[in-house]
């Protein structure tokens, strides 16, 4: 296999049936494919008690500085009904040059791009002044908690250090230029719980429906809306992704009702200034006796994941600029500056070095018959082939 072609390259790896956690074959194959170009190679497997054991890699090619590390997963989501794809979700089948297979936008596309446009580079250039790492994990698509923060970590204390971080996941929203991601939302979440008294739906006066109180505790906490957005970012939004009551019977009041939300946060709040303000909601509807006439105050508790993603916003303008120059020498399209859309690894990232994140388009990711056009794949390819040139050369690409 030649590691300048990047359609071999993603053909052989959507063929590894990499769904979270295992790494079937995918991450063997990253490690001989980048040996054969001259890395050297780690894997740094971790586990988190109860859970399975994560196998990551993490490569490096030349020495000194600048050094530019390159982010992504090898895990993929599950194929779902494998009968309604159009060919097998792992069998990487090409039909009127779009190749279908389950990771190929996300992102196994993105990381046989950079593959082939750093051997590309290599070729015409020789080896680039400086460094060039990647770090491709096994769990982006999981809890996230043995992979990129693990490797970063521990990276750290072997003193590594970077310059500038590029991830290559699918930013794109229809075609290959549409945007550059340099930040993104916070996400926290956390479970209201609601303690009433269990009863006899006959006899409502010796029980307490904790239902009741859920439901208008949760609207206080979608209005008014958190925020109105901000220059760089859109609004705050809060969705309950779950109610949970556990009653199997249709006359008994139930003791508990829980419900689950979660919280897409911008620039105006940290961590700890957004729990403040929805435990201050929560304590203030808590003690509206409108919502139980006759009854004490509510009783509730909150319980907020331990590990939040923190809002940020890159602000380099060597690596920013350097890629828009590229992306627009490659496709003629001037991408948009977004923080739009999810959380990703950047997150974890971003606490090490500058990052932006620019890979395929996104529409068909996670879906059946996951594709990418090979138009799209050869665009990318070059796109990060001048963007690495141009980076390391601190100039503007040709």
């Amino acid at each position: 296999m030649t590691t300048t072609d990047p359609v071999a390259i993603l053909a052989a790896l959507i063929r590894c049936p990499s769904v979270t956690p295992e790494e079937g074959g995918a991450l063997d194959l990253l490690q001989s494919l980048l040996s054969d170009q001259g890395f050297s190679v780690d894997r740094l497997p971790f586990q988190t008690e109860g859970r399975p054991k994560i196998d990551n890699l993490y490569a490096s090619a030349g020495s000194g500085g600048p050094h530019l590390l390159f982010a992504g997963h090898t895990d993929v989501v599950p194929a779902g009904d494998e009968a309604a794809w159009s060919s097998p979700p792992f069998g990487a089948k090409v039909r009127d040059d779009v190749m279908v297979g389950r990771g190929a936008v996300d992102m196994k596309g993105g990381i046989a791009a950079f593959l082939a446009a750093y051997a590309r580079c290599v070729e015409k250039h020789g080896r680039l002044k400086g460094k060039v790492s990647l770090l491709i994990t096994g769990d982006e698509e999981g809890p996230a908690l043995d992979g990129t923060v693990r490797v970063l970590d521990a990276l750290d204390q072997r003193g590594e250090k970077f310059d500038a971080c590029l991830v290559g996941e699918p930013t794109n929203p229809e075609m290959i230029g549409d945007m550059i991601k340099v930040g993104r939302r916070g996400s926290h979440t956390c479970t209201l719980t609601i303690r009433g008294t269990q009863g006899h739906v006959a006899y409502p006066h010796l029980a307490d429906n904790p239902i009741r109180a859920l439901v208008p505790m949760l609207n206080a906490l979608m209005d008014p809306p958190l925020d109105q957005g901000s220059e760089r970012f859109q609004p705050s939004n809060l969705e309950v992704t779950t109610v949970e009551i556990g009653n199997q019977a249709t006359n008994v009041v139930p003791a508990e009702a829980r419900a689950v939300f979660n919280i897409r946060f911008n620039d105006h709040w940290t961590a700890e200034t957004l729990v403040e303000e929805i435990e201050r909601r929560l304590a203030a509807a808590a003690k509206d006796t409108s919502l139980r006439p006759g009854r004490e105050a509510i009783e509730w508790q909150t319980d907020w994941v331990p590990r939040v993603s923190e809002v940020f916003v890159t602000h380099d303008d060597h690596l920013i600029g350097t890629l828009m120059r590229a992306v627009e020498s490659v496709t003629g399209r001037t991408p948009d500056l977004s923080t739009s859309g999810g959380t990703s690894d950047a997150r974890f990232v971003k606490n090490y070095c500058p990052v932006v994140e620019f890979g395929l388009v996104g529409q068909t990711m996670h879906k059946i018959d996951e594709q990418v056009p090979l138009a799209d794949l050869e665009r990318l390819t070059r796109v990060y082939e001048r963007f690495l040139t141009a980076w390391f050369a601190k100039e503007s690409p040709s």
